[in-house]
């Protein structure tokens, strides 16, 4: 590959800088998911120091910082925990893909303050495009998120919690929902003489809507079910 079409990874450890090159699209599909492997996404077994000066890294200061001197170990963690330069288009992909993650994370997570009831995420969406914040495409979704919440607090009655749900089911339902409820390892759940159901589940407050329809639908409606605590 011409070296001009590479792009650049690097990663600063101990105060030291390590760069490789990489192949832009082999090395966009990795940090997307959809490539697997780190097969061909070098494209020179190397480790700068400074690529554009022409700069190596010691072999000391590359198996001070990374414990190894294997290649693919150094190329999984700078992508991994390093930044690349991604061309524009990839960028504003990841970022869209990252944005979308962030989202569906707190609506699993976070319910509504005043209703304690899970929030859309729509809702939460055009709540994020009134605040300023950069997504980062390479930083984690959950601590972006949390970022991101402090200031949805300022514009949205939102917060972070679980509920704890007590959920009964008839006896002539139970055989079809008790499955379920158990794979959810749920705090308690108990079967009465008469064959009926009483259970505990803890979840995330989002995931309460999700919940409720999937027991509906094993049940067909016939579960009657108490919000008991929710916690922060």
């Amino acid at each position: 590959m011409d070296l001009n079409k590479a792009i650049i990874g690097r990663i600063v450890i101990g105060g030291e800088h390590f760069e490789v090159l990489l192949d832009p699209d082999k090395t966009y599909a990795y940090l997307e998911g959809t490539k697997k492997d780190l097969n061909n996404i070098l494209v020179v077994e190397e480790v700068y120091k400074n690529f554009k000066k022409g700069e190596r890294q010691s072999p000391s200061n590359i198996k001070k910082a990374f414990g190894t001197d294997d290649i693919q170990t150094i190329l999984k963690t700078i992508l991994e925990k390093g930044e690349v330069q991604l061309t524009t288009e990839q960028r504003r992909k990841m970022v869209e893909k990252k944005r979308k993650q962030i989202i569906d994370f707190l609506a699993k997570n976070c319910i509504d303050g005043q209703t304690n009831l899970p929030i859309p995420p729509l809702r939460i969406e055009n709540a994020m495009n009134n605040i300023k914040y950069n997504i980062d495409p390479f930083k984690p979704v959950e601590q972006q998120a949390k970022e991101i919440l402090e200031q949805l607090r300022k514009i949205l009655p939102i917060k972070m919690a679980s509920v704890i749900i007590e959920i009964r089911v008839p006896a002539d339902v139970a055989y079809k929902v008790y499955g379920y409820l158990k794979s959810l390892n749920p705090l308690k759940l108990e079967e009465s003489n008469d064959g009926s159901i009483v259970a505990h589940i803890e979840l995330l407050a989002g995931l309460q809507g999700e919940f409720y329809d999937r027991l509906n639908k094993l049940s067909g409606g016939k579960v009657e079910s108490k919000l008991l605590k929710v916690k922060d």
